[in-house]
């Protein structure tokens, strides 16, 4: 959409984008600093508002003036739409929160050279993934999904559960790499406790969305009737059907992206991207006019930028303490945490690696269960790994076909 065609209709088109809790556009009114949502909104209790809650303390902190821009709908035409939309209202900087805007901030950052993006968990891409290309004004944020599901596998184990399940919203990379990284872990504390765990085909699965429903509710439930303890939802506002069907069977759940303790006592802990501390220092580096694009950064243990919330805060009047373990001590996690910053432990990111890391970081020698089968295994066999892994990768394979027939 034109430049000109956006100003005209710009009154219109902010009717047309609901603002939660934001004042309407006036005419001649600019914000320097926007976000455009994606499938979610800014109080999902998720991927969004953790992004969100950032630019709001940090603008707030540096007198910066800033809006967000809801889409009509999810495709990149609408994205798009939102993109003119800011910075017809004088966006300087656009936060674009999430994988689903890869392709149409590869068409933004051409168009708005003097724009700067920032594009947090993808990579600019065409439409058909045949061109890659991140502009000198598009900085991209990448996370290790891995090492935080990893951490909250390991500790949910060492805590003392020994049924576990992973739910994914849909199986875009992201998601498969936090589940990947919850088997590495589970499996990884498993070993060093000398203990056997159940995380098999019938308790690792993607949903198709990241949308609560009662569908997503109901499968949930039926996993904890069946004797599943805890599972860990990686799946945006669809986590909040686990958290239901936790509550509805005295069981827990594990969160995902924010720490999300303050929405159910049933939240064990978070598996958490810490995303309002990448998107600050995105605008930070803005703000001292040191920004840099063309580049991806990453997230990590190593930088403090995946982990488990550890620290009590307020919530309102209450205060929240998200550590919520009985046997699992700080000290522990701090300890595996050490262990992933320094190298010691690498986290495989994908099945492959699972493999290996499986075999040669754990040597598990115990029991499993794949599809209702016990497997004896002895030492020398990996037969049990490749069990596993081929549970995760079908999860996954059903996932994406469905992603790719949604595109």
């Amino acid at each position: 959409m034109k430049k000109l065609f956006v100003l005209a209709f710009a009154m219109i088109l902010a009717m047309t984008f609901s603002f939660v809790g934001q004042p309407v556009q006036a005419e001649g009114e600019t914000y320097e600093v926007a976000m455009i949502t994606d499938s979610g909104t800014i109080d999902d209790r998720s991927f969004n508002q953790g992004t969100w809650e950032g630019i709001v303390e940090f603008c707030d902190n540096n007198s910066l003036t800033y809006k967000y821009y809801q889409p009509a709908e999810v495709s990149d035409e609408a994205y798009l739409d939102a993109i003119d939309l800011a910075i017809a209202g004088g966006a300087q900087i656009v936060v674009t929160p999430g994988f689903l805007f890869e392709s149409s901030v590869y068409t933004a950052q051409t168009e708005n050279p003097d724009v700067k993006f920032v594009l947090i968990d993808g990579t600019p891409h065409t439409p058909d993934y045949a061109t890659f290309f991140t502009a000198d004004n598009t900085l991209n944020i990448l996370f290790n999904e891995h090492e935080s599901g990893f951490l909250a596998g390991y500790a949910a184990v060492m805590d003392g559960y020994r049924s576990l399940g992973f739910t994914g919203g849909m199986a875009v990379p992201a998601v498969v790499k936090f589940g990947v990284g919850f088997v590495a872990g589970a499996y990884y504390a498993a070993a060093e406790l000398g203990v056997t765990i159940d995380l098999g085909d019938d308790t690792y699965t993607y949903f198709g969305d990241f949308g609560a429903s009662d569908e997503h509710k109901n499968l949930a439930s039926s996993w904890y009737v069946s004797g599943t303890e805890i599972i860990f939802a990686a799946a945006g506002g669809a986590g909040s059907s686990v958290m239901a069907a936790a509550a509805d069977n005295s069981a827990m759940m594990i969160g995902v992206d924010v720490d999300q303790s303050n929405l159910s006592d049933t939240v064990l802990t978070s598996a958490m991207k810490l995303l309002a501390v990448a998107v600050q220092d995105a605008l930070q580096d803005y703000l001292d006019d040191t920004f840099v694009g063309g580049q991806t950064i990453t997230m990590s243990a190593a930088n403090n930028g995946v982990g488990l919330p550890t620290e009590s805060y307020t919530s309102g009047t209450e205060t929240i303490d998200p550590w919520r373990f009985e046997n699992f001590t700080v000290a522990q996690y701090n300890t595996i945490l050490g262990k992933l910053q320094d190298g010691t432990v690498v986290v495989p990111a994908n099945y492959a690696d699972l493999v290996t890391f499986l075999g040669d970081a754990t040597g598990y020698p115990q029991q499993c269960t794949i599809e209702g089968t016990e497997c004896p295994v002895a030492e020398t066999s990996n037969a049990w790994i490749y069990a596993v892994v081929a549970v995760v990768v079908v999860a996954a394979a059903g996932g994406a076909f469905f992603f790719l027939k949604k595109k």
